[in-house]
């Protein structure tokens, strides 16, 4: 990994993306969405400050554990002041999540017991699939596909 001497506090776009290890296009990404900032010098180019290295690391862990950009984005606007988030933030943000996490492993326990079913009849119908209607809600309402969107006539 390279090294950053400390007098140095502003990084490139290449520093940044070389020391955390997240793409060039990645960090212009995050730039977009508000999750990283930079300063433009008088050519244009983007200078990160050096705490930039620790928000990119905080936003790719949170990004592996399957949290969304737009989560993480609020829990780095909760911080005060838009600081840099610590140990203990991320130990009180990932708190957090955790209920939104065991929600999706559950989620995904259920597709993963139900998937080799719906490639087994190989019919997919909407009508009986435990994947994508499950204990037949649709079926109760009206019969055939509810997954399409409904065209209402045009009033001429």
């Amino acid at each position: 990994m390279p090294q950053i001497p400390e007098k140095i506090h502003e990084l490139t776009v290449g520093q940044l993306s070389a020391r955390s290890g997240a793409a060039v296009s990645a960090l212009h990404f995050y730039e977009s969405k508000g999750l990283i900032t930079s300063r433009r010098t008088s050519g244009n180019q983007r200078r990160y400050h050096r705490d930039a290295l620790r928000r990119v690391a905080f936003v790719r862990a949170a990004q592996r554990v399957g949290i969304p950009l737009a989560t993480i984005r609020e829990a780095l606007d909760s911080l005060p002041e838009e600081r840099t988030p610590t140990r203990e933030d991320w130990a009180r943000l990932s708190e957090a999540w955790r209920s939104e996490l065991d929600e999706r492993i559950n989620q995904l326990g259920r597709l993963r017991d139900h998937l080799t079913d719906c490639i087994g009849c190989g019919c997919l119908s909407l009508e009986t699939c435990v994947l994508s209607n499950p204990d037949d809600v649709f079926g109760e309402r009206l019969t055939g596909s509810r997954l399409l969107v409904e065209r209402r006539p045009r009033a001429s």
